[in-house]
């Protein structure tokens, strides 16, 4: 038996790459960490796309491309202009036969052809009726006749070159008797007949391969004929005046039957009432130099029309737009299979990132991060903290807590100072694998060593208050904060699962907020910094949790300058009110008396601020971290750890 092996047309291919949700999301993370919403960075993705995957934009600048040039290259005038060159031929084929018969009527027929009107279109009606003398005269207007008939049913049925092979006067019948026949069905279906679906299907079956589309039913017909009228329509809009009115006129000869010209005159009419919503009044600008026919003229217009409608849904830009809606075929056509394909392949990221549970609707109908897409998000913030933790010259890795702990359920291999005891099975193992390909005795190698990871288990009660006023946007601190909260919550929910984690923000007002709500918060111009009301909240979190171990982190990058009056209401002022700073360090001194250290990472280097964050230092027993905004996270991080061991 032999196999042939081809493309896959049958749904998505089996064999292609799956799509990368993880970069995919790390990118939309990204994007919302620094004040994006959801869905504006899901769209921001789909818009950029990815490293394997053209986007939307690139897209829509191709469909653009594409239309422009399809007006640069071409003109409308290459009808007309083969008219014209054939019967000039014929003139002069028709002069040289004239010019050596002596007799008047000879001379009469070269007066005749002396006096033709100069508008193509007039002389070939005035030779409508003459006797050529000839056979090239002839053959070229018979020609001009054959290529107006063409060109007509071209402009207005698509493919008609490809059917009408011939133009035997049989041919031009059946093509007239098609038109007849056609104008009568869509009449029949205009007035409500009953049995239209049978007029339909015998329609189909005496003409049906003048319709390469093949229609499954009357309005599937109506709907490509209407679409190529309109073309043609279009086409027709785009000429001059001058143009316009000599195709009228030249189509009186097409196929030497005026009737043709009647017929698709009905054609167009009804149609046009039938489908008024499609565009039968624009028209384009075609300045090239390739002459195009009627038929490439109307297929033309239909091109751009189709770029409009590729680029209307490339741009997503419309109510309830999503990416299902592109449509593949006309991409393909347009710009390419390889276009189609990274089409899809958007498609197909969006909608596993929709159907894999990374989004989710909030109760007022947005959409946010679901917390599987937060610990994604969360993984990755906190292997960079952690590797940022483990390149710090002289220190050792902090994610490993020490021998009196309990394990973890991991196991790495001992290095030189480790105290941990050996995973015994998994050490033994290890050396059972190393000398098993040489046959020697087994004997364990300081390589073989596995340890077993611990951490302590008491528990703490961590607040973290982070500033979300203006300025933290403002000087590019928002998604370095938002990254840090990200690694500590991670940290807290996988490896200190017992610890009680209260994310604070605050501005003019304080507020204890879920991670995703941090996350997907953006930033807003509001005055103040509520220090105070920040330290109240985290006061209150400790309070809820009297065995545990108290843990304060601020990050900021102002001095307060607002703080919470007894009815509730913020106070704002700048500089600070005394009352503000007194209400503030009144905080600082009831957290030390719970046993909270409050540790400040100070962002900027305002003399004002460092000044009074090494008050709360001093008045608390914490410390001032200063780090620059890569080493935020680790610092946060790394002043956790050491404060709950």
């Amino acid at each position: 038996m032999t196999y042939a092996y081809g493309p896959w047309h049958d749904g998505p291919d089996p064999l292609a790459p799956p799509a990368d949700l993880r970069d995919a999301l790390d990118e939309i993370g990204r994007d919302v960490l620094g004040g994006s919403s959801p869905r504006a960075a899901l769209e921001e993705l789909l818009r950029r796309g990815t490293r394997n995957t053209t986007g939307l934009d690139e897209l829509t600048r191709r469909v653009w491309q594409r239309r422009s040039e399809i007006q640069r290259r071409n003109n409308l005038d290459g009808t007309l202009n083969e008219v014209r060159r054939l019967l000039d031929e014929a003139l002069d084929a028709e002069k040289r036969a004239l010019f050596p018969d002596p007799s008047d009527d000879a001379r009469f027929d070269e007066a005749r052809l002396d006096a033709l009107p100069p508008g193509t279109a007039a002389a070939v009606r005035e030779l409508a009726e003459y006797p050529w003398r000839s056979e090239q005269g002839r053959e070229n207007y018979q020609k001009i006749q054959e290529l107006l008939g063409k060109e007509l049913l071209d402009a207005r049925f698509e493919g008609m070159k490809e059917a009408l092979q011939s133009t035997r006067p049989e041919d031009v019948e059946r093509v007239r008797q098609m038109l007849a026949d056609l104008n009568a069905l869509l009449a029949a279906h205009a007035q409500g007949f009953s049995d239209v679906n049978e007029r339909f299907t015998e329609f189909m079956r005496r003409h049906g391969e003048f319709f390469p589309e093949n229609p499954k039913n009357i309005d599937e017909l109506i709907d490509a004929l209407a679409a190529r009228a309109a073309a043609a329509q279009r086409m027709l809009n785009s000429m001059t005046p001058e143009q316009r009115a000599e195709l009228a006129e030249l189509s009186q000869q097409a196929f030497g039957s005026p009737e043709l010209a009647q017929q698709l005159s009905n054609l167009d009419s009804q149609l046009r009432a039938l489908r008024p919503g499609e565009d039968w009044e624009s028209a384009g600008r075609f300045r090239g130099n390739n002459p195009m026919g009627l038929g490439e003229g109307a297929q033309a217009m239909a091109d751009l029309a189709e770029l409009d409608a590729l680029a209307e849904q490339l741009a997503q830009s419309y109510p309830g737009a999503g990416m299902d809606d592109l449509d593949l075929e006309a991409l393909t056509r347009q710009l390419g299979e390889d276009a189609a394909v990274d089409a899809r392949r958007l498609s197909e990221l969006e909608r596993e990132l929709r159907g894999q549970g990374l989004f989710e609707r909030a109760p007022d109908g947005s959409l946010r991060l679901s917390p599987k897409a937060l610990r994604r998000l969360g993984e990755t913030a906190l292997s960079d903290v952690v590797r940022t933790l483990r390149g710090r010259t002289g220190e050792r890795e902090t994610a490993s807590a020490g021998a009196a702990g309990e394990p973890t359920g991991s196991t790495r291999p001992w290095r030189f100072g480790d105290t941990q005891p050996w995973d015994a099975s998994r050490t033994v193992r290890n050396a059972v694998l190393r000398t098993a390909s040489s046959g020697s005795a087994v004997r364990l190698d300081v390589s073989d060593v596995e340890i077993t990871e611990t951490e302590h288990r008491s528990r703490a009660a961590v607040a973290l208050c982070v500033d979300t006023s203006w300025s933290m946007v403002q000087e590019g601190r928002w998604l370095p904060m938002k990254r840090t909260a990200l690694a500590l919550h991670q940290l807290i929910s996988t490896r200190f699962r017992h610890d009680a984690l209260q994310l604070i923000t605050f501005g003019r007002y304080a507020a204890p907020v879920e991670l995703g709500d941090l996350i997907g918060l953006e930033g807003t111009w509001e005055q103040g910094t509520n220090a105070h009301h920040a330290l109240l909240l985290a006061g209150r979190h400790l309070r809820r949790h009297p065995g545990a171990r108290p843990v304060v982190l601020m990050v900021t990058d102002g001095e307060p300058t607002a703080h919470l009056e007894a009815d509730g209401v913020a106070e704002f002022s700048y500089p600070p009110l005394p009352q503000t700073i007194r209400r503030t360090i009144t905080e600082v001194d009831q957290l030390a008396r719970l046993g909270a250290a409050v540790t400040v990472f100070r962002l900027g280097d305002d003399p004002r601020l460092t000044s009074f964050v090494n008050l709360i230092a001093r008045r608390s027993g914490g410390r001032v971290v200063a780090p620059d905004l890569d080493g935020l996270g680790a610092a946060v991080v790394g002043d956790y750890l050491r404060n709950r061991d």
